[in-house]
């Protein structure tokens, strides 16, 4: 017996922008098993992360040309538009991942394409908050907005990478990513106040609890990894090198600032799914969640390496585990929903 079935299969039309999560959680999930010692396994995720990428830029292209008003309605949404940043953080994976199996050109190309868009989309998002809110709208504030924090740390992430390419702009390049990394900073700083005034101060319906919650520490856990980066590359410049104390502060503080939002998230989900009984079902969001997990593990794998300081790196590899099963279950849920198969009497909800 059927008791209902699932969504159909979202249309070109309704092609959520947040879909490019999927490229930004299996790329960094890549990243992450290489680094703790999985070569194999990081690469097949890697060829899943760059076929995805392709596969959503040719859909969001055809989407731009075919529905623009569609395109339109989600820019000019505060709630949406800073999903697009997730185009942002995906290049920027991508060209990591494209770097490292020795394509530096694709990779250059990777962080020009992110870098633009950040900044198309950097000044239109703040126009949206600017001239289509108002005061009685404190209710749009939500993680999601944290991805432009992550969209931004990435582009230092990718930038560090290809410095060494660039010849005689390493050193502008080096001087880009350390103003990228400490804007990141300054836009958490303003968002995370604005987001914890919210769910702290605010009546909190279990509704506005989701999966883009979760990038509140992944925002975090990117800009550690970013700063240790910035730790562990040439500075190239005098000036640059005698920030070095402050961003080995600065990194350590971003890590246990992640470290601890872990456990509160995991209380936000036991409160929204268990105790108010929600059912988890699959949206594109909850690659968003996925996300974060991986990065945590870099994070902490790089930091421990940096800092020579083991127990980050048991932490790593066990992250790591907790980022895959997360993933092959919404993964699971993907599948099931591009199916559109009907779900059994008294079968447990699509993850």
């Amino acid at each position: 017996m059927l008791v209902e079935h699932p969504p159909p299969a979202p249309t070109l039309q309704a092609l959520h922008p947040g879909n490019f999560a999927l490229v930004m959680a299996t790329g960094i999930l890549s990243i992450g098993l290489a680094t703790l010692g999985f070569p194999a396994l990081g690469e097949a995720l890697a060829v899943v992360a760059v076929v995805a990428w392709l596969v959503l830029l040719v859909l969001s292209t055809l989407r731009l040309w075919r529905h623009p008003a569609a395109v339109k309605v989600d820019l000019l949404n505060p709630r949406m538009v800073f999903s697009y940043f997730t185009l942002v953080a995906a290049t920027d994976i991508v060209g990591l991942l494209l770097h490292d199996r020795g394509h530096p050109a694709l990779a250059m190309g990777c962080w020009a394409l992110a870098f633009l868009a950040w900044c198309a989309l950097l000044y239109l998002a703040f126009s949206v908050l600017t001239f289509l809110t108002h005061e009685h709208n404190v209710n749009i504030v939500h993680g999601g907005w944290l991805i432009a924090i992550v969209g931004t740390q990435s582009l230092v992430l990718l930038g560090a990478r290809i410095a060494p390419d660039l010849g005689p702009w390493a050193g502008a390049m080096m001087v880009e990513i350390h103003m990228l990394w400490g804007l990141g900073l300054v836009f958490y700083g303003i968002f995370v106040t604005l987001f914890c005034h919210r769910i702290f101060f605010l009546t909190l319906k279990p509704q506005d609890v989701g999966p883009l919650l979760w990038v509140v520490m992944g925002a975090a856990a990117i800009g550690a990894n970013a700063g240790t980066t910035l730790i562990t590359e040439d500075p190239r410049l005098p000036f640059l090198a005698a920030q070095r104390p402050f961003i080995d502060g600065v990194t350590m503080l971003l890590w246990a600032w992640a470290s601890w939002w872990i456990p509160m998230l995991v209380i936000f989900g036991i409160w929204k799914h268990l105790t108010n009984r929600l059912p988890l079902r699959y949206e594109p969001a909850m690659w968003s969640l996925v996300f974060p997990l991986g990065m945590y593990a870099v994070a902490s794998a790089r930091l421990g390496l940096t800092a020579d300081f083991a127990p980050l790196q048991w932490i790593a590899g066990g992250m790591i585990w907790v980022a895959l099963a997360a993933w092959l279950l919404v993964l699971a849920g993907l599948l099931r929903r591009l199916l559109g198969r009907a779900v059994p009497a008294g079968a447990p909800p699509v993850p």
